[in-house]
C-alpha cells in the first residue's frame, strides 16, 4: 500500500488538509464532552479519530503544532519552569468575611455580613450614587492561571506567581481538555448534527484569568484509586491541583482530572468591553468555559440575597468554594475606581464562615500514633456539612475535652474547618454522662499493644512508651517512607498496614530485608477478598529504597520520627553534625541540656559560634539524647551499621564565621518565606540553605528577611512592626549575587 503524502491521500485530500481537519473535529468534540456534557459520538469514534491524527503526524513532523490535540496526553518532561511577565499585574482580591457569632458580639456589629455592606458602601461613595450594578459569582478555591492567546492560539499559561511574573505551565495546561488550545476552530466536512457555525475571528492578543481546580467527584475517585495502587492520597482539592501544575512531565498531569474555569480579563485587542456582560459574551463565542451561576444585582439588597444563594447552594457545585465574587459591572466604573498595589478596589470576595450542624456524639474511639500518641476522635451521628457526610471529628487531646467538657452522648456542633477538617466547636445539650477521660477509657494501657501509657511531665499528650506496638509501626513506616523523609515511591499507608499485618515489618529499617517476592506477593485486600501488590509496584519499592541509602542526613534525622524533631530542626542539626556518629555523641546538643538546666541568663559563649536557630534548642536536645539512649534508638543505629547505611550530613557548616561568603553569601542570615511566590516555598527554603542562609516557621527579632510574595498577612504585619527587611524576589536574588 502506497504510503501517503504531503499532496495526495485515499480520500482526495492532502495530509495537510486531513490533519486540519482531524484537529478541528477534535477540538470541537472535546469542547462537548469536557465543556458543554454534550457528547455526540462514542468514546470509541473519538479515539479512532484520535488515533488517525497520532498517525498522519508521525508521518508528517513537519506539521507539528504545539496545540494539537495530541497534546492532551502530554509531551516531554521539561527540566524547570521557566518564568513570564504577566502584560496586565496579575492582582489578587481583597476578602471581606462573614462574622461569627463571637465576632458580631465583640464588635457590636449590626449583623454578620456587615463587611461586605460596607464594601457595597465604598462602592456608593466613590462613585457618588447609592445603585451600583455588580455581578456576583462562586468564589473556585482552585488555582489562579493565566492564558494568554495571541490570533486565537494560545501561547503560553502561566501560574500568578508574585502578581508581575508567574511560572510558565503551559506544557501542563495543554493537557486539561476543557481549555480550548485554538480559537478559531470550526468543523469543516462534519455531519449536520454537529457542524458549528464559522466563528467571528478571535482578538488578536486575549489573556484570560481563571481557575484550575479538580472536580469534587473526580477528586474523589482519584484518590480512591490511588490508594488501591498503594499511593499516598492528596488531602485536598487545591493541594492536588496546586501539586499537579507543579509536574515537570506534562503525561503525569494528563492523567489527572484538572478542568478550568475562566473569570476575569488581563491584556486585550480588540472591541472595547463595556459591560463585564461583554467580556461574557466572547468568552462564550469562543468557548472558553467560565464561572457559573453568575448573578446580577443592582442594589444592595440584591447584592446580599445572590450571596446568600450561593452561600445557600455552593454544596451542589462541582468543586469547592467558600465565598462569593462581588465587581462592579461596568468596565468604565471600574477604571474610575482604579485599584491598590495588589487588589482592584472593584471587586471583593466575600469569605463564608465554615457551615455548621449539630449532632450526637456517639462514641469516642482512640487512635496511636507514629510517635504513641493516644489521640481522640469523636464518633459521630452522620450529618451533611458542606456538602459532604460527616461521621468522625477529631477531639485533639484531653484539655480540649476538659475545657469543651465533651461527654458521650451530648448534643454537639459540628464545622469544616478550611472546609476540609471537620471539628467540633462546642456542646450545645450535654448528656449525663461524666468528661470523657482517655486514662480511665483505655484503663490505662495502649489501645493496641496493652503497653503502658504515661503523660510526660509539661505535656498534655498520653503515650504509649512501647516501641514495638503494632499502631505505631504502620503509623511509623508511613512518615519513614513519607515525600518529605525518605521519600520511598509507592509505599502508602494501605502498604504499610499490610506489611505490619502479615509480618514483614516491625519497625521501618525493616523494610531493607525485603525482596521481590515477598513485596510483589503482599495481600493488599483481605482473605475473602484478595489484592496483590505487584511486582511492578515491588520493583518501584525497592528501587527507592536503594536509592534512600545516600540521601542526606538531615533526611534521615526527621524519618526517625524523634517528638519535636521536625523538617527545620533536621536540616539545623545537619550543620551542626557531619555525620549521625556525631548526632548521637554530640557535645553541642550536651551543652545545649546542660545550659537549659543551669537556666543561665547570659549567652553561652561555648555555643556562641554556632549561630544555633530556635529550630534546636535545650527541649530538641533533651528528646534527641533521650531517643538514642532509648532501647529504640539503639536499635536504629545497631541495624544501620548491619545495612551499611552511614547518612552524612549535605549542608555541614557549624560555625558562620568561618564560611567562605562568596559560595556562600547568605551565611549567618535568618529568612521566614510568606505569600504567593513564583515556586513552591520549599524550592526557595532549599536555595536560601543551600546558600548558607536559615529558614524558620515565624517572625522574631532575630529574623533578618521576610521573603514576601503575594498575600503575606500576619507575617507581613509582624515584620513590619519589628523593623524587619521585607524583600521580594529580586531582592532575593540580589543577595545571592
Amino acid at each position: 500500500m502506497t504510503e501517503p503524502d504531503l499532496f495526495s491521500s485515499p480520500d482526495g485530500k492532502s495530509p495537510v488538509e486531513r490533519i486540519r481537519e482531524l484537529r478541528r473535529q477534535l477540538e470541537h468534540h472535546n469542547r462537548l464532552y469536557y465543556t458543554d456534557a454534550t457528547p455526540e459520538i462514542s468514546d470509541a469514534e473519538y479515539d479512532t479519530l484520535f488515533r488517525e491524527l497520532e498517525n498522519l503526524e508521525k508521518l508528517h513532523p513537519e506539521l507539528d503544532d504545539p496545540n494539537s490535540p495530541t497534546r492532551r496526553v502530554g509531551g516531554q518532561p521539561i527540566e524547570g519552569f521557566s518564568q513570564v511577565s504577566h502584560p496586565v499585574p496579575m492582582l489578587s482580591i481583597d476578602d471581606v468575611f462573614e462574622l461569627s457569632p463571637e465576632a458580631v458580639a465583640a464588635q457590636n456589629a449590626p449583623r454578620p455580613d456587615v463587611e461586605l455592606i460596607e464594601f457595597y458602601q465604598r462602592l456608593r461613595k466613590n462613585l457618588g450614587r447609592d445603585d451600583i450594578a455588580v455581578t456576583i459569582e462562586p468564589k473556585i478555591d482552585g488555582v489562579a492561571v493565566s492564558l494568554l492567546y495571541r490570533d486565537g492560539k494560545l501561547h503560553y499559561a502561566a501560574t500568578r506567581g508574585d502578581g508581575t511574573t508567574g511560572d510558565d505551565i503551559t506544557h501542563n495546561v495543554r493537557t486539561i481538555r476543557s481549555i480550548p488550545l485554538d480559537l478559531t476552530t470550526t468543523v469543516a466536512g462534519a455531519s449536520p448534527s454537529s457542524a458549528l457555525q464559522d466563528r467571528p475571528a478571535p482578538p488578536p492578543l486575549l489573556e484570560i484569568r481563571g481557575e484550575i481546580f479538580m472536580p469534587n467527584a473526580a477528586f474523589a475517585a482519584m484518590n480512591a484509586e490511588r490508594d488501591e495502587q498503594g499511593l499516598p492520597t492528596f488531602a485536598n482539592p487545591r493541594n492536588a491541583t496546586a501539586g499537579t501544575l507543579k509536574q515537570l512531565d506534562p503525561k503525569i498531569t494528563a492523567k489527572r482530572p484538572l478542568a478550568f474555569l475562566a473569570h476575569g480579563l488581563g491584556a486585550y485587542q480588540g472591541e472595547p468591553f463595556h459591560t463585564e456582560h461583554d467580556f461574557h459574551r466572547l468568552l462564550d463565542t469562543l468557548t472558553i468555559p467560565r464561572n457559573q451561576p453568575l448573578f446580577n444585582a443592582t442594589t444592595l439588597d440584591e447584592t446580599l440575597a445572590a450571596v446568600a444563594t450561593i452561600n445557600r447552594d455552593r454544596h451542589d457545585l462541582d468543586y469547592a468554594t467558600d465565598g462569593a465574587v462581588v465587581k462592579v459591572l461596568d468596565h468604565a466604573e471600574r477604571r474610575q475606581l482604579g485599584a491598590t498595589s495588589r487588589a482592584p478596589r472593584w471587586a471583593a470576595a466575600y469569605k463564608f464562615l465554615p457551615e455548621q450542624q449539630e449532632t450526637t456524639l456517639l462514641d469516642i474511639t482512640i487512635q496511636v500514633g507514629r510517635t504513641g500518641v493516644l489521640t481522640p476522635v469523636a464518633e459521630l451521628e452522620p450529618v451533611l456539612i458542606s456538602g459532604s457526610t460527616v461521621s468522625r471529628a477529631t477531639l485533639h487531646n484531653q484539655d480540649e475535652i476538659d475545657r469543651k467538657q465533651i461527654r458521650i452522648g451530648s448534643k454537639v456542633l459540628v464545622e469544616k474547618a478550611g472546609e476540609i477538617i471537620p471539628a467540633i466547636v462546642k456542646v450545645t445539650e450535654p448528656s449525663a454522662n461524666p468528661v470523657y477521660s482517655i486514662f480511665d477509657h483505655v484503663g490505662g494501657k495502649c489501645p493496641s499493644c496493652s503497653g503502658p501509657i504515661s503523660q510526660e511531665e509539661g505535656f498534655v499528650a498520653w503515650r504509649c512508651t512501647n516501641f514495638q506496638c503494632p499502631a505505631q509501626a504502620v503509623t511509623r513506616i508511613s512518615h519513614f517512607a513519607s515525600r518529605k523523609a525518605l521519600d520511598i515511591d509507592g509505599l502508602g499507608e494501605t502498604v504499610a498496614e499490610a506489611l505490619v499485618r502479615h509480618g514483614h515489618c516491625h519497625t521501618p529499617l525493616d523494610l531493607f530485608n525485603l525482596d521481590e517476592e515477598t513485596l510483589a506477593n503482599l495481600n493488599l485486600g483481605t482473605d475473602e477478598a484478595p489484592r496483590r501488590f505487584g511486582e511492578k509496584n515491588a520493583a518501584k519499592v525497592l528501587k527507592s529504597l536503594e536509592k534512600a541509602r545516600s540521601k542526606p542526613l538531615n533526611r534521615w534525622l526527621f524519618a526517625m520520627g524523634i517528638r519535636h524533631l521536625g523538617e527545620s530542626a533536621a536540616k539545623e542539626l545537619s550543620r551542626l553534625h557531619q555525620n549521625l556518629t556525631e548526632v548521637v555523641s554530640s557535645e553541642i546538643l550536651a551543652e545545649l541540656i546542660r545550659d537549659n538546666r543551669a537556666v543561665a541568663k547570659k549567652k553561652n559563649d561555648l555555643l556562641l559560634p554556632f549561630a544555633i536557630t530556635g529550630d534546636v534548642g535545650p527541649a530538641v536536645a533533651e528528646t534527641i539524647a533521650t531517643f538514642f539512649a532509648s532501647e529504640a534508638g539503639k536499635h536504629v543505629i545497631t541495624r544501620l551499621a548491619e545495612l551499611a547505611i552511614h547518612p552524612a550530613s549535605d549542608n555541614y557548616l557549624p560555625k558562620p564565621a568561618e564560611a567562605d561568603l562568596t559560595s556562600l553569601p547568605l551565611t549567618g542570615k535568618t529568612f521566614v518565606i510568606t505569600g504567593t511566590l513564583t515556586q513552591d516555598r520549599s524550592a526557595f527554603k532549599s536555595l536560601i540553605e543551600s546558600k548558607g542562609g536559615k529558614v524558620t516557621g515565624s517572625v522574631s527579632k532575630n529574623t533578618d528577611y521576610l521573603l514576601a510574595g503575594e498575600g503575606g498577612g500576619s507575617k507581613r504585619d509582624k515584620a513590619e512592626k519589628l523593623g524587619v527587611a521585607i524583600i521580594g524576589e529580586d531582592q532575593l536574588a540580589t543577595l545571592l549575587g
